[in-house]
């Protein structure tokens, strides 16, 4: 059993959590199993296909193409960590590679996978996190893979693997960008949710819509209805808009039956603000 990383754009939503697998790009090679199980072979198929400013890219790509088709094997693990909702996906590899030429997102590559854990990125060290964020589209997970399989029950002592392929410089570079934004996000949100407590937390968000210029008041302690913060725009809080906000010192998903209650305190003139330190499902 091998663990395996992916990445997968933003835009995908929630999409493959919900339909059960993993994608990879690259459709304007069509079906990957009629260009061959070779990696020269896809190495061809990209130059012929895809014009690329620096050809170091394309044995990256070819790599990435080949292990997706023929290395990843039914059974193996695969940690996705989802940019939607900042939640770490842990799965088991259920199907073998199949083309879905009609796939949506323009991701045609897929494989079925069973979604076994979602996890918040909080529950991992930051190394952890800094490896799988690493710059290829697909990686094997080596030094920190036991951090991932404990959260599904399996603790395997899986030995470091060699990768064959580094990512390119551009890659490189685009990597370190990305890994400093994720690094600060993580920064910032493990200090709210670790070093301070409820109450401070909604004073911290009360300070924060003081800072975008309105004027906020921190309910008691007990709590008002589920309303933790109501601001307004005029010192005296009679012009709307009125906003009543609830603020959850979690870093998982908030659902529809917590939004839906926040709405029923509404009045005449007021808007609902729910600020959470995780995300939100579909629903």
């Amino acid at each position: 059993m091998i663990v395996w990383g992916i990445h997968m754009g933003e835009h995908v939503g929630f999409d493959p959590i919900e339909n059960g697998y993993v994608a990879i790009g690259w459709h304007q090679l069509g079906d990957l199993n009629a260009i061959g199980a070779s990696r020269e072979k896809i190495k061809s198929a990209l130059g012929e296909n895809i014009a690329y400013e620096k050809p170091g890219a394309i044995p990256v790509h070819a790599g990435v193409l080949y292990r997706f088709l023929e290395e990843i094997q039914i059974g193996d693990i695969i940690i996705y960590p989802s940019k939607v909702d900042r939640q770490v996906n842990i799965g088991k590899v259920t199907s073998d590679y199949r083309y879905v030429k009609s796939d949506p997102h323009g991701y045609p590559n897929q494989r079925s996978v069973e979604w076994l854990a979602s996890c918040p990125r909080t529950d991992f060290k930051q190394t952890a996190l800094y490896e799988i964020g690493s710059a290829m589209t697909m990686f094997k997970v080596r030094t920190h893979a036991n951090d991932f399989l404990i959260k599904i029950g399996l603790n395997e002592g899986l030995p470091e693997v060699e990768v064959d392929d580094e990512p390119d410089d551009e890659s490189a570079t685009e990597n370190i960008s990305v890994q400093a934004d994720l690094t600060t996000k993580d920064f910032i949100i493990k200090r709210l949710y670790n070093q301070i407590d409820h109450y401070e937390f909604e004073h911290f968000v009360g300070h924060l819509l003081e800072c975008m210029g309105y004027k906020a008041r921190v309910s008691q302690q007990s709590g008002d209805g589920g309303v933790d913060v109501i601001a307004h725009k005029d010192t005296f809080g009679f012009e709307p808009p009125i906003l009543k906000v609830q603020c959850k010192q979690i870093t998982s998903n908030s659902g529809e039956p917590e939004a839906s209650q926040l709405l029923g305190t509404l009045g005449e003139g007021e808007y609902a603000l729910f600020v959470n330190l995780g995300s939100y499902t579909k629903a």
